[in-house]
């Protein structure tokens, strides 16, 4: 990409001017962290759905403005005097070279399963040297922030590597049978809705705990599984418009059927 406007220096730049109370933007110059958090949010989640729509051009952009969240919070930083952007690209590279002593230094591990047990052990030893005490707790700094999914998996993951932990997949099995019981009981009786929202909580938990056992991300397999329902359900409403009526006006028999329709897989493409 030919262009004048290269490098991070001009991003910078490009920040600082934005941020100028003399002639800057009005927009940028209200902003503060707490405002700013949420477009961070998307911008992460618009680089993960370019990488799940496998489109390059929609990444190269999308990482970009990524980056230009990590410059826009370095910049409300430095304006407070706690630190810059080239501070954060310093604590970044230290740190990958501080947990990375496999490759850094002289230390050896054998496989990927070793490092992340690493990494994890290196996290704790940062965290309890930054708090200046050791760890109360196995799930101490898994951050309440992170979508509900991710932070279970996360938790069963801290949990699991001091031995609070299922042996086998069966053993995952028959708890999610254990809940669904649980709720089809707090359902079937005269219990409070609170009750049947617990236990849906508690199913969900051990969804999680299921998707980790078939060493996959739940968040992932969800938003998976949105997917492939809102392609079918608009082959449900195609089916509909060519008969040419509303959702509505069909039995849910009939929009079962068009369901059934909708599910069969196209040639070259699984179930």
């Amino acid at each position: 990409m030919d262009s004048k406007y290269t490098g991070i220096d001009e991003l910078l730049r490009i920040m600082a001017r934005l941020r100028d109370p003399e002639g800057g933007c009005p927009w940028d110059l209200e902003q503060d962290f707490a405002s700013i958090a949420p477009y961070t949010l998307e911008e992460a989640y618009e680089v993960a759905d370019a990488i799940q729509r496998n489109a390059p051009d929609d990444l190269r952009d999308e990482l970009g403005d990524l980056l230009f969240q990590v410059v826009y919070h370095a910049q409300l930083a430095g304006e407070e005097n706690w630190f810059d952007f080239a501070d954060v690209v310093t604590a970044i590279n230290e740190k990958m070279i501080r947990r990375h002593p496999h490759v850094f230094g002289d230390e050896e591990v054998a496989d990927a399963e070793a490092q992340t047990e690493a990494w994890e052990r290196h996290k704790a030893r940062e965290r309890e040297k930054k708090s200046g005490q050791p760890a109360e707790s196995a799930i101490d700094g898994v951050p309440l922030a992170l979508p509900a999914l991710v932070r279970a998996q996360k938790i069963q993951r801290r949990a699991a590597r001091v031995g609070f932990d299922w042996k086998e997949t069966g053993d995952v099995m028959l708890k999610l049978e254990e809940e669904l019981d649980e709720l089809r009981e707090a359902l079937a009786g005269n219990q409070p809705v609170a009750r049947a929202r617990e236990e849906l909580g508690d199913l969900l938990f051990s969804c999680v705990n299921l998707a980790r056992f078939l060493d996959a991300d739940a968040e992932t397999l969800l938003r998976e599984a949105s997917d492939k329902f809102s392609s079918r359900f608009r082959k449900v409403e195609q089916m509909v418009a060519e008969q040419q009526g509303q959702l509505q006006d069909f039995s849910l028999l009939q929009l079962e059927d068009f369901w059934q329709q909708a599910k069969k897989p196209v040639a070259g493409e699984d179930e």
